[in-house]
C-alpha cells in the first residue's frame, strides 16, 4: 500500500514541550514547571457568564467572524489600551485561540517561498505553521546578552528579497522580555524600509511589570501593515474556553475569515459570550493576577542569586530562562537529569530554538509553596553538579 502521509507533515518536528512532563505526571511527588498556563481559575464572573449562556440555550452557530458585541468590544480594548481604530465588522475575527490566529494570518499572506523571519527563542508552533503555509522560516538567533530584544541590525541583516513578513512576540515565550515603544520604533522603521507585513503575537499584554505594553501596531504608519493577534487564555485564565481574535486590514481580514469559515465555521459560542464579559469587567482580576504573578517572578530571581546561576530578569510573560551553559550540558540533558535526581520538571531551552539550548524555560504560573519547594530541590541539583 502507498503512503497516504503528507511529506511535509512528516519533516515537521514534535513540540518539544511534553515529553517531559507526560514522565513526570506518573512519578510521586514530581513538580511541574514547564505548563504555560495560569494557576487561577477563570473568574467567577466570566464562568456565570457562561452558565448564563447555556442556561438560555445559546448553542447555536455564530458568524463566522464571531458574535458581533464581541468584536465590538474587542475593538473598544484595543482602542482604549493602543489608542486603535479598527472596523469591527470588516477588520476582526474572533478564533480557536490565538493558536489559529496565527495559523491563519500565515496562511492567508504567504505563497510558497516567501520568507517571515522571526526572533529565536520563541513559541515552538511559530516554525511548524510557517512551513504548513508553504513559507521558509528564517531565525534571528537572540540571546541573554542583548535581554533577548530584536534589534534594527540583526533584523537588516536578515532580510532578503525574499522576506515577506516579521513575526514578533513580546512579551516572550519562553524568555519573558519585553520590546518597549523605544525599542519597537527603530523596527518599525526596517519594517516600512523593506515594505513588510507584521504579525505580531500579543497575547501576553496584560502581563508586564515594567510600565504598560506597547504594540508596534500603535506606531506611525504600522496599524496598515499589521496583523495583531491576541486572546483570552493568558489575561483572563480561560485557557480551556479556546478564545482568540485578530485584528488586520480589511483587504487581508476578508482572507483570513475564508480560511476559517472553511475550517473552523465559528469558534465556540459560549465562550465568545463569557468573553464579552471578560472584556468589560475584569481589570481587577487582571490587577490581582499581574501582582501575584510579579511577587512569583521577584521570588525566583532572588532564589537565583542566591544559588548564583545567571538569569536575566523578565518583565514579562509568567516564564524566567536561566542561563545553565556552565555545566556543560545540552538543555535537554540538564532537564532530563534534574528530574530523575530532584523529581522537577521544567522545558529544555531547546524546544524553542537552538539558540536557546543553553538555558532551560521555568513558568511561575505555580503557587509559592511550590516554586520554593522547587528551588530547594534546585539550588540542591546546581550544588551537586558544581561538585560543592
Amino acid at each position: 500500500m502507498r503512503d497516504f502521509v503528507c511529506k511535509k507533515i512528516k519533516g515537521i518536528k514534535p513540540s518539544g514541550i511534553r515529553k517531559l512532563f507526560d514522565i513526570a505526571s506518573e512519578m510521586p511527588d514530581a513538580l511541574s514547571l514547564g505548563v504555560g498556563e495560569p494557576d487561577f481559575d477563570t473568574p467567577w464572573h466570566i464562568r456565570d457568564e457562561g452558565i448564563y449562556a447555556l442556561q438560555k440555550g445559546r448553542t447555536f452557530y455564530t458568524g463566522n467572524a464571531g458574535l458581533p458585541e464581541l468584536r465590538v468590544a474587542i475593538c473598544g480594548y484595543v482602542k482604549k489600551k493602543y489608542g486603535l481604530d479598527y472596523d469591527p465588522k470588516s477588520e476582526t475575527i474572533v478564533t480557536v485561540g490565538g493558536s489559529e490566529a496565527i495559523d491563519l494570518a500565515f496562511r492567508a499572506t504567504l505563497n510558497s517561498g516567501d520568507e517571515v523571519v522571526y526572533p529565536e527563542p520563541c513559541f515552538v508552533s511559530y516554525a511548524p505553521c510557517v512551513l504548513l503555509a508553504d513559507g521558509v522560516p528564517v531565525t534571528i538567533p537572540l540571546s541573554s546578552a542583548t535581554n533577548f530584544k530584536l534589534t534594527a541590525e540583526k533584523l537588516e541583516a536578515a532580510i532578503t528579497p525574499r522576506t515577506k513578513a516579521l513575526l514578533m512576540s513580546y512579551p516572550n515565550n519562553p524568555t519573558g522580555a519585553i520590546m518597549e515603544k523605544k525599542d519597537l520604533e527603530p523596527i518599525a522603521e526596517v519594517v516600512k524600509k523593506h515594505d513588510l507585513l507584521v504579525i505580531t503575537d500579543e497575547i501576553y499584554c496584560e502581563l508586564t511589570y515594567k510600565g504598560n505594553h506597547a504594540s508596534i501596531a500603535s506606531l506611525p504608519g504600522m496599524q496598515e501593515r499589521t496583523i495583531l493577534i491576541n486572546g483570552f487564555s493568558k489575561t483572563y485564565a480561560m485557557t480551556g474556553w479556546r478564545l482568540g481574535y485578530a485584528l488586520a486590514p480589511a483587504e487581508i481580514m476578508q482572507y483570513m475569515v475564508k480560511i476559517h469559515q472553511f475550517g473552523i465555521m465559528s469558534a465556540p459560542t459560549v465562550s465568545q459570550y463569557a468573553a464579552i464579559d471578560a472584556i468589560k469587567n475584569s481589570d481587577g482580576d487582571i490587577e490581582m493576577m499581574r501582582e501575584s504573578y510579579n511577587q512569583r517572578r521577584r521570588y525566583l530571581m532572588a532564589a537565583f542569586r542566591e544559588m548564583e546561576l545567571p538569569c536575566f530578569e523578565p518583565f514579562g510573560a509568567f516564564y524566567v530562562f536561566p542561563d545553565i551553559s556552565e555545566f556543560g550540558m545540552t538543555s535537554e540533558e540538564f532537564c532530563t537529569k534534574l528530574l530523575q535526581e530532584e523529581k522537577v520538571a521544567v522545558v529544555p531551552g531547546s524546544a524553542f530554538g537552538d539558540c536557546g539550548d543553553k538555558y532551560v524555560r521555568i513558568s511561575y504560573a505555580y503557587s509559592l509553596d511550590a516554586l520554593r519547594e522547587a528551588m530547594k530541590r534546585l539550588a540542591r541539583f546546581v550544588k551537586k553538579l558544581r561538585g560543592k
